[in-house]
Order: C-alpha cells, then sequence, then structure tokens
C-alpha cells in the first residue's frame, strides 16, 4: 500500500505538489542546436516522455519491481508490442490456449504473416513444456489465470524451462497485478498489464504497460519507440490516480468475489465456478502458492441451460452491467460462448454457457439477491 501512494512522486517531475502536472506537449523547445542534438536531454519529443508519463512509468516500474516501463494505448497494443520486441520472421513462439480472444488473432493474423510459427499449448503443462521447444523458440507468452475459462499456469517452473533455452517469458498480468503476483520475482522477462483495467480503477481509461527485466529492457525501449506508442496525458493522469487506490479496491473486491463465488457454487443451476481462488478449483493449489490475493473478475457455467437461457439470465441482471470491460468499481456480466479449446489436455471442458461476472465495489448481499432473482425469474418463466 505505501508503494503505491508514493511511487512516481519524486519532485522532480511533481514539484511542490502531490500529484505531477498534467503535460500536454509535441514539441519540445531547445537553447540550441547542440542541446537538441545532446542524446542525454532528458524530454526531446513529446511522444518519448513528459513529466506526467515519467511519473506514470516510474509508478509501474517500482510496483513491478521491472527495469524499465514504457506505456501504450490499451492492453492488446501492451501485449503485441512484448511479442514484437523478441520475435522475427523464423522463430517460434509458444502461447497458452486460454490466451485473450484478441492476442490470439494477432498471433494467428499478424505475427504468423510475419513468418513467426506459433503453437498453442495447454495451460497445465508445468515444466512439460521443455517438450514443446524447437531450436527455434524464442518467446512464451503466458495469461494466469486465464480471462475466460481461468486456468492457472505454473509460471516459475514454464520461465525456467524459457530461460535455460535461451527464451523470453512474458506473463499478462493483468488480473492479479503486481499487488497479488510479482512477475519479475517468478522469473518473467515482460509483464504485460491492461491498465484499463485494474490501474485505472474507473472504467474511463484505455492504457497498458509493459515492464521488463534487465535483460529484455533495451530490445522493449527500442521496439516501443519505432511503433510509435503513446497514450494520451489525461489518460496516463487518470491512470496514476487510479492507481493510488489500487490496493484498497483490490482488497474489497477479492473478498467481495470470493463470497459471490463462494455462494455460487452452491447454487443447483450452476456447473462449474472457475476461480482459482476457491478451494476445489483445479489451479488452487498453484494460486495459493504464487499469487498473494485475488481480483473479483470469475466464470461459472450454467449446468444444463441453453444459450436462450443464459442470455435472459443476463439480461434479468439490474446491478450488472452489461460489457466486455473489467477492472472498474462497477459490476459487469458477460455470456461466453460455450467453451470448446482446441487441447484436450485443458483442465476444463464442457458446452454449458459460461458467464463472466466482474465484482466491482457494491456490497456483495446486493450482488448475490441480484443474481438470486434472475435465476428464480428464468426457472418460472
Amino acid at each position: 500500500m505505501t508503494r503505491l501512494v508514493s511511487a512516481g512522486r519524486d519532485k522532480a517531475f511533481t514539484g511542490p505538489f502531490v500529484n505531477p502536472p498534467v503535460v500536454h506537449a509535441s514539441t519540445v523547445l531547445f537553447d540550441s542546436i547542440d542541446a537538441m542534438l545532446d542524446r542525454s536531454a532528458k524530454y526531446t519529443y513529446g511522444r518519448r516522455g513528459t513529466p506526467t508519463m515519467e511519473a506514470l512509468e516510474t509508478a509501474i516500474r517500482e510496483l513491478e519491481g521491472a527495469a524499465g516501463t514504457v506505456i501504450c494505448p490499451s492492453g492488446l497494443s501492451a501485449a503485441t508490442t512484448a511479442l514484437l520486441s523478441c520475435l522475427r520472421s523464423g522463430d517460434h513462439v509458444l502461447i497458452v490456449d486460454c490466451v485473450y480472444g484478441p492476442t490470439r488473432q494477432f498471433a494467428e493474423a499478424v505475427l504468423k504473416r510475419l513468418g513467426v510459427e506459433v503453437t498453442f499449448f495447454e495451460p497445465g503443462v508445468g515444466a512439460g513444456i521443455a517438450g514443446l521447444f524447437t531450436e527455434r523458440t524464442r518467446a512464451v507468452y503466458l495469461e494466469s489465470p486465464g480471462s475466460l475459462t481461468f486456468e492457472m499456469q505454473d509460471v516459475p517452473a514454464i520461465a525456467a524451462v524459457a530461460k535455460e533455452r535461451g527464451a523470453t517469458t512474458i506473463l499478462d498480468n493483468t488480473w492479479a497485478t503486481p499487488l497479488f503476483f510479482n512477475a519479475m520475482a517468478h522469473g518473467v522477462d515482460l509483464s504485460v498489464q491492461a491498465g484499463t483495467k485494474y490501474f485505472g480503477g474507473h472504467a474511463d481509461v484505455m492504457i497498458g504497460s509493459v515492464s521488463a527485466s534487465p535483460a529484455a529492457w533495451r530490445a522493449l525501449k527500442d521496439t516501443h519507440g519505432m511503433l510509435g506508442l503513446c497514450a494520451g496525458p489525461d489518460d496516463m493522469n487518470l491512470t496514476l490516480r487510479g492507481m493510488r487506490t489500487l490496493g484498497v479496491r483490490l482488497e474489497r473486491q477479492m473478498r467481495s468475489g470470493l463470497a459471490v463465488a463462494s455462494w455460487l457454487a452452491g447454487r443447483p443451476e450452476v456447473g462449474r465456478v472457475l476461480h482459482p481462488g476457491l478451494p476445489g478449483d483445479p489451479g488452487h493449489a498453484l494460486w495459493k502458492r504464487d499469487m498473494t490475493g485475488a481480483s473479483g473478475l470469475f466464470s461459472f457455467t450454467l449446468a444444463g441451460w441453453d444459450e436462450e437461457n443464459a442470455k435472459r439470465f443476463v439480461d434479468g441482471l439490474t446491478l450488472f452491467g452489461i460489457g466486455a470491460s473489467w477492472g472498474g468499481y462497477e459490476s459487469l456480466a458477460t455470456l461466453g460462448h460455450p467453451v470448446r479449446l482446441r487441447l484436450g489436455g485443458s483442465p476444463f471442458h464442457g458446452e454449458d454457457p459460461i458467464v463472466r461476472l466482474h465484482i466491482g465495489l457494491e456490497e456483495p448481499a446486493d450482488l448475490i439477491a441480484d443474481l438470486e432473482a434472475s435465476f428464480a425469474a428464468v426457472q418460472s418463466a
């Protein structure tokens, strides 16, 4: 909590104020041509750095325990930048099968078009991932847990294999945030955050970040610069403000999420609750070993329901907004398609509809009452 309050508050870019200035800038003026050509100049162009950007980069870097951090215009942009920073034509990348859909699309469309071979692997492979490496494998991409079906991965074991083989380990760590899982301490080289989610915390910014280990930092920074990526100063300012309350929000949302998930686990309409924080979940042992908390995002299946009844259930909720994002103060519900994972070894199998919930800052008793009322309405129809 103390780090969240103090990170990025260097007087060099905040001055005498608590918060840094919101600098809207493109052109940086110099006193002379020699000063402009001086490669040690702190600020050279608005896209390359401002006090607002530096404050946010520093705050995230300190929280991640990283060598450096870059800011991207979205979480997906952060994921793709991380991949591009360590892959080239002729390389091979291993990507977990439960990865975020748009990241998967990027891999199958753009990376393959660029001449990168892509292999998707079963989330529970652990150290057995060594058998999937080829002499051209240059990166492993993880998302633990997956953001729809919530399979945990043995990040330290996979990262250790990757390090032995000279490959870069990338982790989308948005679900746990650096507060509940220290990616760098577990062997990860590039930690991706969709800051749109918990960092911002108020459903009003689009932003992402990638933080790097010393070995991965130079390639990440160069790739980010050559892609011309940047975020707007107002989004960076709102993200920095949101991060100050990240700890108290996550603690509350974790408790509320576990309360709602535990209640759902006892409902006759529910086949499975997909939440690694619950003792019965297949990934619970890994979660308990590696993480210090859980976010408010999880899924559950509707046992034997058809898609029309599943839609009626979600439509009947009044306290849950229907939306695809998460991480804000508000509760959300979305309906996933029946899961048909490509690989037979996944911990999750099923054809039942999946409902994904994000638990916000509302009273859990009110959210449970809302879910109960919608169950009753569908059953009585």
